[in-house]
């Protein structure tokens, strides 16, 4: 099983049209400076010793902090541009970038396979991007990788989040620039219902431990100069 060709073209075409300038795409905002629940969530709860995979690690912003608190980070990703963005990124090689397609389980289990077994997961802004049909399999995938010693921290934008940015598309200026290159790329954000993703963490055999609200933060802001941050949940999971 594989993502469809219209899926794997958007985002292929997306970084592709990206450049390497920090914050060019709309999400990829500093960690350091913005709530992202990753900083305060993830690494205090999993097991330290176990290396973590960064799923949809675009060009691996959150990588390479990730990298600085577990002993091995590896970034990976559908689109062959965001890995060899993420790599140009990484001169130091703080971490490791594959191109994955998280569909496809037999991939999945080599990349298991290759970092000896059980990983912390980080998905940050994935799922709610997915066609409806590859949801399941990308979540089945963070349990496959997870095990049963990894924990996985799932973060994911609110229906909320996309009704608020309908609105930035319908203002008499048009969407922000940073925004309108999602959508002429024919990405859809903010398309899964709420409630789907922890459906998708139990029916994937794995335990919601911790859950809340969060924002996400953008790197665009409004006409009048205020920071667009979009309303989110995120969802730490893992094995009993």
């Amino acid at each position: 099983m594989s993502v469809s060709e219209r899926y794997r073209n958007a985002w292929e075409g997306f970084w592709g049209a990206t450049s390497e300038a920090p914050g060019e795409a709309i999400w990829d905002s500093d960690p350091l400076l913005t709530d992202d629940p990753c900083l305060e969530l993830l690494a205090p709860h999993a097991e330290a010793t176990l290396p973590v995979v960064d799923v949809g690690c675009g060009n691996g912003t959150r990588t390479r902090w990730l990298a600085g608190r577990f002993p091995r980070a590896v970034g990976v990703d559908l689109s062959r541009a965001a890995v060899d963005l993420a790599r140009r990124a990484d001169p130091k090689g703080l971490a490791v970038y594959e191109q994955l397609d998280v569909v496809d389980a037999a991939a999945v289990s080599g990349l298991r396979e290759r970092l000896g077994g059980d990983s912390n997961v980080h998905m940050r802004g994935v799922l709610h991007q997915c066609d409806p049909q590859d949801r399941a399999p990308v979540v089945a995938a963070v349990a496959q990788m997870a095990g049963t010693r990894g924990r996985a921290l799932v973060v994911e934008l609110t229906r909320a989040a996309g009704a608020y940015l309908r609105h930035l598309t319908q203002t008499p200026t048009g969407p922000p620039p940073k925004l309108r290159r999602v959508l002429e790329h024919d990405l859809r954000p903010a398309d899964a219902p709420d409630g789907e993703a922890p459906q998708l963490l139990r029916a994937a055999g794995l335990q919601i431990l911790a859950e809340g609200e969060t924002a996400l933060v953008m790197t665009e802001h409004r006409p009048d100069g205020t920071r667009i941050d979009l309303p989110g949940h995120w969802f730490l999971a893992g094995r009993a």
